[in-house]
């Protein structure tokens, strides 16, 4: 009987073990949760070492489990490395590029682009997930982000995606009959205001503005939370406070009069969106593709 453990078994453990979840690492794997414990188990009982401890809510390395994550998984890297750039080879570029963008970027400049480069590109499978948590994108494994450019650490590489930005407060007329219109940043805090939770700030977003070099950011109050675009158009087009949103997200209701805007003068541009990812020495095909693609280019 072979009681060596096999590469899909460490690779399996490495999963588990980066990702502090059975489940998270499943769906990366593509396999159950229920087969991946089993996988573990079985190289757990070979290896006559525990591994992994495991409660209810969390999954953490025991000491053997992070001296052997600490071992396995720069060469697991390598050969993932070393194996995409093999897609070189081929004809035609190939694989699977996971990116991670809140949703604004998601649907203003991801997803915009996706409907040429992968007529373009037939073997390529580009897989975005929707988040506005500033993810680790390195622990988490994926192989890019999307923040707006201030956002960007200095030790990834950045390339710029999109263009200068601005933000808008709106109002439907309705609401402004029943309330009078802001003339500062700091009249919001006696209306009924849209807000907006992203969990990487710990709880309400705050509105930011800026005018002749002055910043102001104004933590605003109202009946109504929400974390996704839609909704806050919705609910500012049905009279129920004013929304602070991206201006390209509005600006087709301002011109139809179904929305007002104020405090435009507090609104200045900012930098857009980039890419942003590790420095790699071997970038596959498929993700230089993908960064040529995505590149702005101003018109």
């Amino acid at each position: 009987m072979n009681t060596r453990p096999s590469f899909d078994d460490l690779s399996a453990f490495v999963h588990v073990a980066k990702a502090r979840s059975f489940t998270r690492a499943a769906a990366r794997l593509g396999v159950s949760q229920s087969a991946l414990s089993q996988t573990v188990r079985a190289l757990e009982e070979r290896l006559g070492l525990r591994l992994l401890t495991r409660t209810t809510r969390s999954v953490s390395p025991t000491e053997a489990g992070e001296r052997l994550l600490q071992t396995l998984a720069p060469r697991f890297e390598d050969i993932e490395s070393e194996l995409a750039a093999l897609t070189a080879l081929r004809d035609r570029p190939a694989g699977t590029i996971r990116i991670t963008a809140g949703e604004h970027a998601a649907v203003s400049v991801l997803e915009p682009s996706m409907n040429s480069f992968l007529n373009h590109y037939p073997d390529i499978t580009v897989e975005i997930i929707v988040d506005y948590g500033l993810t680790d994108i390195v622990a988490e494994r994926f192989d890019a982000g999307v923040r707006l450019g201030e956002q960007v650490a200095k030790d990834m590489v950045a390339v710029r995606i999109g263009p200068d930005m601005r933000m808008a407060v709106v109002g439907s007329p309705g609401y402004f009959q029943r309330h009078p219109k802001p003339t500062t940043p700091h009249d919001l805090t006696a209306h009924n205001c849209i807000n907006m939770r992203l969990p990487t700030y710990g709880g309400l977003f705050p509105w930011e503005f800026e005018k002749d070099g002055r910043e102001v950011n104004v933590r605003v109050g109202g009946q109504l939370v929400y974390n996704n675009l839609a909704l806050r158009v919705n609910s500012a087009l049905a009279g129920l406070g004013l929304a602070y949103m991206p201006e390209d997200q509005v600006l087709t209701h301002v011109k139809a009069g179904r929305l007002c805007r104020v405090l435009e003068d507090w609104c200045e541009p900012f930098p857009g969106y980039h890419l942003y990812y590790p420095s790699r020495r071997n970038p596959s095909p498929a993700f230089s593709a993908l960064v040529t693609a995505l590149r702005y280019r101003v018109a």
